[in-house]
């Protein structure tokens, strides 16, 4: 299985219990992984640890694994790092100031040094909706909807009382939130949004190809007798819809691999869960380079001794450690798709945000998900997942995946300026402000439509509150 867990290409998928498994994996953080793979091997006599299995990050052949130690090698022990990588910061590459930021080598020793960031599926929805499209106005209408949204992913709140909570700032009638509704339930996690089990279930199946086995009858299904199905049974929606038993029941397993509370997908971490990353990026040459992390996929593999003995073992024993084979073999290939679909990403994201790791937050370019998807053949949940709760090792620092990428507003000279961007000269502008006399900001504004950013004073006093700065008249120090 290559890196293909959902793609917009009209690829063929269907959701098999591998594939299930592949996906699942590609949500989860490096935490949870290790957590996972522990519980596996626990519970699986056919997967066993490897042998002498050394936590050296890896890389693809041919390429020079990034430097922490002297000691470092490829995974084959072929190849010692040399001394022509950029990993240590060289006169004019990394430096404070005018960078917009300074190395910060946290990440000597022991990878987990910090706190991971927590993230509820609020949290994870208003980010797809910050980055998204629409227009201010949807965006208010959407993050009122999502709040709505509970636990499970679902909307059991009547669109009028989104409605009444939108006002008196927004009028917007039922139909308008509805449309709202439709793109916010194209988010990940697939099926977030759905007013219904049945609705939860064809939004899911909407992503799959249209050649997928049995998928315009799981439609019908879904959009109708859904709810008689546990009492009417297989047979008994056949005939209802007057259809083979045999395609029905391709249709049923089809909308059983589904998950009907997808909402749960996204949980907060616990509080003593800390960054593991997953990635690490290095400049080699003047080219920055990718490669996953040791402990991004743990080293497991197929326990050889007990797959001998199927061959051995009576039929029921055989048929006993075939399952658990299987299940092993789909373990490490949802490993292996998982690392290269997150490898992928990771360097679709140096190649546009190259900028951003050489000069810091203020030369961060706009980037979505969509942009990333389309250049890799992926579907946007795919790439969503991909970075949900991932870090990335850098010279400058641990950074999570999701910090690069960022909305943009136009700028005078044509092209874009994202808003991380912006609140970085933002924050540079009052850094350097006379604290006798700080900037308001209609100054501020001012200042940075003189450098080609056109924003109203309404938006940087949005940009200044995000980021916790206070008012001009409360910024006032005698100094």
């Amino acid at each position: 299985m290559k890196a293909r867990l959902q793609t917009s290409m009209g690829q063929h998928l269907v959701m098999t219990p591998q594939l299930r498994q592949a996906i699942k994996l590609l949500q989860m953080s490096s935490a949870e992984l290790e957590l996972e793979i522990n519980e596996a091997v626990e519970t699986n006599p056919l997967l066993d640890w490897a042998e002498n299995a050394e936590p050296a990050l890896e890389a693809s052949p041919g390429e020079d694994a990034p430097p922490p130690a002297p000691t470092d090698t490829h995974a084959d022990g072929e190849h010692q790092v040399s001394a022509s990588d950029d990993w240590s910061p060289g006169e004019g590459d990394w430096t404070s100031g005018s960078s917009g930021g300074s190395f910060d080598d946290d990440d000597n020793g022991s990878a987990a040094e910090r706190v991971a960031e927590t993230e509820s599926l609020a949290d994870h929805l208003l980010w797809q909706l910050h980055l998204s499209h629409l227009s201010a106005r949807d965006r208010s209408i959407g993050a009122a909807l999502i709040d709505a949204f509970e636990d499970d992913g679902y909307l059991r709140e009547p669109l009028a009382t989104i409605a009444e909570t939108l006002r008196p700032g927004i009028q917007a009638d039922e139909a308008e939130i509805l449309t709202v509704l439709h793109q916010i339930q194209r988010f990940d996690p697939v099926g977030v949004g759905a007013r219904s089990l049945g609705e939860c279930l064809d939004l899911q199946l909407l992503v799959l190809p249209a050649d997928t086995p049995g998928l315009a009858l799981a439609r019908r299904i879904a959009d109708g007798p859904l709810e008689r199905l546990p009492r009417s049974g297989v047979a008994g929606i056949a005939h209802e819809l007057r259809e083979p038993v045999a395609e029905v029941e391709v249709a049923v397993q089809l909308l059983r691999s589904l998950d009907p509370r997808p909402g749960t997908q996204i949980g907060e971490l616990s509080h003593d869960s800390y960054v593991v990353p997953d990635c690490v990026v290095w400049r080699q040459n003047g080219v920055w380079r990718a490669a996953l992390a040791g402990h991004a996929g743990p080293r497991v593999v197929i326990h050889r001794g007990y797959e001998q003995m199927i061959r051995r073992c009576g039929e029921a024993d055989a048929g006993y450690m075939r399952a658990h084979l299987q299940e092993a073999r789909w373990l490490l290939k949802g490993l292996e798709a998982r690392g290269e679909t997150l490898l992928r990403v990771m360097r679709c994201l140096l190649d546009q945000q190259a900028a951003f790791l050489e000069f810091g937050e203020q030369a961060l370019r706009p980037l979505t998900l969509r942009e990333v998807a389309g250049e890799l053949g992926l579907h946007e949940s795919t790439i969503s997942r991909a970075i949900a709760r991932k870090y990335v090792r850098t010279p400058r620092g641990t950074l999570p995946l999701r910090g690069f990428f960022a909305s943009g507003i136009d700028t005078d000279s044509g092209g874009e300026a994202s808003s991380t961007a912006i609140q970085a000269m933002l924050r540079r502008l009052i850094d350097d402000e006379n604290p006798r006399k700080p900037l308001s900001d209609a100054k501020l504004a001012d200042l940075l439509k003189t450098s080609g950013i056109p924003v109203a004073r309404r938006t940087v006093a949005k940009y200044r509150e995000a980021m916790n700065i206070s008012a001009s008249h409360e910024r006032v120090r005698i100094v």
